[in-house]
């Protein structure tokens, strides 16, 4: 007779992604240690393992752990967001074909429902999951499940730690998971922070064994709802569901640090007339309007006469028209400009966000002002034939705001153009 399935719930994560997709295509680069740097080669926002084992810390300044980079010889790499975006998309595409409720959680994660496969053959199905991944893109993942999405999370990093890259709960009895939760720590719980972690430290809960077994009263009195819910997920009760339908986003916020500090109002303006474009486009991606829009140019607060300056715009008709939005940005910007300081960053955030299928022109709407078929015309180009093909004239790309890339390996595997080419010796 077999066995009635139980919720099975699976987390893949891909192992140092930004690392990983750097690797790709630096084979040569297999045992050695690799970091990646974030906006203007910044701070180290990933590891490879090896990094990690010559006591390279996660968030440490690059200017700090130079020292150890220069000693170990590991190999440096400026955020190349383009080529991990579209990597990504490829890994989350493949999961696709595994299961059909997803819940993608970030950028390298994501829970899967495998509840549609028998009991036994959860090992070889999550195997096959991570073996399908490494052969179609080359990116590593470690793959745990479980009955819960936190107990995924601790056979995820169980996974992590094995050869095989797999880690399951389903088909172990009680006795086992409970061993392995008396050897996981209490501040790795996912949803468990630095601050809750002190806590429970403190009142002598050291590993998460301790923790599932924690008084709920107690509990409840002395944290949250949220911790009661992460308990009984250890426990084995499922409390926090997949989202599989994406929620609507009610803010859209473009802004980045300059490589060089900016003076001159004209060069902040191209700044924002970029962020104004790529914010327009991914609300447009997006079926959605805004109602509002905030400008704002920061200098910065390690120099003295720090200033920051903020303009609110409210839209009179909801837009996602790049043209309107641009237009209003450089308005915001003329009125905060204040000539003199060095200024180190700039965004816009666009606000008030909805659905345009739910939103009708009024009685006092423009009847010209409709241009989604202009805006669709130009989304379509540009994703054909690259980012940028065609755009405003204010966007002049001069170098001067871009971003700090010393280290960019300058692939792009959505772009063509930039795209590895193999050559016969």
């Amino acid at each position: 007779m077999q066995p009635i399935n139980k919720r099975i719930i699976a987390l893949v994560d891909c192992n140092s992604f930004y690392v990983s997709c750097e690797r790709l295509f630096r084979p040569d680069l297999a045992k050695r240690p690799v970091v990646v740097l974030s906006n203007n080669d910044g701070c180290i926002i990933s590891r490879s393992t090896e990094a990690k084992q010559v006591g390279i810390k996660m968030g440490e300044p690059y200017f700090k752990a130079k020292p150890l980079i220069n000693k170990y010889k590991v190999a440096v790499f400026s955020s190349n967001y383009e080529l991990y975006g579209d990597l990504s998309r490829r890994v989350m595409k493949i999961l696709k074909n595994f299961s059909s409720d997803i819940e993608f959680y970030s950028i390298d994660e994501a829970f899967l429902d495998l509840t549609h496969i028998t009991m036994e053959s959860v090992e070889d199905y999550i195997s096959k999951i991570r073996k399908t991944i490494l052969q179609w893109t080359g990116i590593p993942v470690s793959i745990g499940a479980a009955n819960t999405k936190t107990l995924a999370k601790v056979a995820n990093h169980i996974a992590k730690k094995k050869k095989m890259g797999i880690e399951e709960f389903i088909s172990k009895d009680q006795n086992y998971i409970d061993k392995e939760l008396k050897e996981f720590p209490v501040a790795e719980v996912w949803g468990i922070g630095r601050q809750l972690s002190a806590f429970f430290h403190n009142n002598h809960f050291h590993n998460t064994y301790q923790l599932k077994n924690a008084d709920n009263y107690w509990v409840r009195k002395n944290s949250s709802v949220v911790v009661l819910k992460t308990i009984h997920e250890l426990q084995g009760t499922c409390c926090f569901p997949l989202n599989c339908t994406p929620t609507v986003r009610k803010n859209c916020c473009v802004s980045r640090s300059f490589g060089t500090s900016i003076t001159d109002m004209y060069d902040l303006q191209e700044a924002l007339v970029n962020h104004c474009i790529t914010a327009a486009e991914r609300i447009r991606s997006e079926g959605l309007i805004a109602k509002t829009i905030y400008v704002f140019i920061k200098t910065s607060r390690f120099k003295k006469n720090y200033l920051s300056r903020v303009e609110k715009i409210d839209i009179p008709m909801p837009t996602n028209n790049t043209l309107e939005l641009v237009d209003l940005a450089i308005k915001a910007l003329e009125r905060i400009y204040s000539k003199g300081h060095y200024y180190s960053k700039a965004g816009v955030l666009l606000s008030g966000l909805q659905p345009r299928a739910d939103y009708t022109n009024n009685l006092f709407s423009d009847l010209n002002r409709n241009l989604d078929h202009l805006m669709n015309i130009i989304d379509q180009t540009n994703n054909k034939f690259g980012r940028g093909s065609i755009t405003l004239a204010a966007a002049r790309h001069n170098n001067q705001f871009k971003l700090r890339r010393q280290h960019s390996s300058k692939i792009d595997t959505s772009f063509i153009q930039r795209a590895p080419v193999v050559k016969a010796g």
